[in-house]
């Protein structure tokens, strides 16, 4: 088997995205001393996102893109945003939790700071490998590489930021009105991911009908839905003659981490930015002229 070595910037890029990573969590598990559950999801950030880019490697340096069983023009930039995304939210996440009030500078804390430096390295890497691997203007490429299909992978991401911090305590349960909103979350997220699945499998194919026209259609469906949250969603919450609450309780300022009311906010501040997502889809889908190969 041959060995194919191409050390353009992609791959250096890459090469040190899957080093950072690498980095970060070894240093958080040799030395972190993670004793909550935050310190999980920050390790699944990082070894995913090693495991990932070890993959990806692995596949170019023996040339198998081929013979894998997945669209190799869509795969690689559709997990180097997640990943990009993913050790984001771990280099906020892990020095609000980890690092942040912690003034013995001992050498828990300093492993704990070199983790959030090298997760800081990773996302721009995964940033950068992105925008290098993103289709240009006149490019024909696969649909993951343009900016309907990057925007697809922020509107699922943040999808599951939202049900995290919906389901610890269930925020959705206290109205009908709330249920709806848990429901317009669940179901543009299905077939967000369901369209994700379909290009990276070379599935779009086999669909009974024009798969540019269900894109076109679900985008608009997304950004009616989530406009119908993002007003639903503040109403029975902040409000006062919706049983919710304007101010945010005191004994939020004492709680580690986020309280009840803060999810509560941030939801509603994710909702705004995941309509927005799915508005900009709706307007690059409308005007992206896609080359299926």
């Amino acid at each position: 088997m041959a060995v194919v070595l191409h050390t353009g910037p992609l791959f250096w890029t890459r090469l040190c995205a899957m080093v950072f990573a690498c980095v970060a969590f070894s240093v958080a598990v040799h030395g972190g001393q993670l004793h909550h559950g935050t310190g999980d999801w920050c390790i699944f950030c990082w070894a995913f996102s090693f495991a990932g880019s070890l993959l990806v490697l692995l596949v170019e340096l023996f040339g198998l893109q081929a013979r894998a069983p997945i669209s190799w023009k869509n795969f690689p930039i559709t997990f180097a945003c997640y990943a990009a995304l993913l050790c984001l939210s771990a280099s906020i996440i892990f020095p609000l939790y980890y690092v942040k009030g912690d003034h013995s500078y001992s050498e828990v804390h300093n492993l704990r700071i070199v983790s959030t430096v090298f997760s800081c390295l990773a996302t721009v890497c995964y940033v950068s490998e992105v925008s290098i691997s993103k289709a240009r203007p006149g490019e024909v490429a696969g649909y993951m590489a343009t900016a309907p299909g990057l925007l697809k992978v922020c509107e699922t991401f943040v999808a599951c930021v939202i049900f995290v911090f919906v389901s610890d305590p269930v925020l959705y349960d206290r109205h009908d009105a709330l249920k709806y909103c848990m429901s317009v979350y669940c179901v543009c997220f299905i077939l967000s991911a369901a369209v994700i699945v379909l290009c990276v499998g070379e599935c779009t194919g086999c669909l009974p009908f024009p798969f540019a026209r269900f894109l076109s259609g679900y985008a608009l469906l997304a950004v009616v839905l989530y406009l119908s949250a993002t007003i639903v969603w503040p109403i029975f919450n902040f409000d006062n003659k919706n049983g919710g609450h304007k101010n945010r309780p005191s004994q939020c300022s004492n709680a580690m981490g986020l309280c009840q009311w803060d999810k509560t906010m941030a939801v509603a501040v994710l909702t705004g930015v995941n309509f927005l997502l799915y508005l900009a889809d709706l307007i690059t889908s409308a005007r992206l002229v896609f080359v299926s190969v």
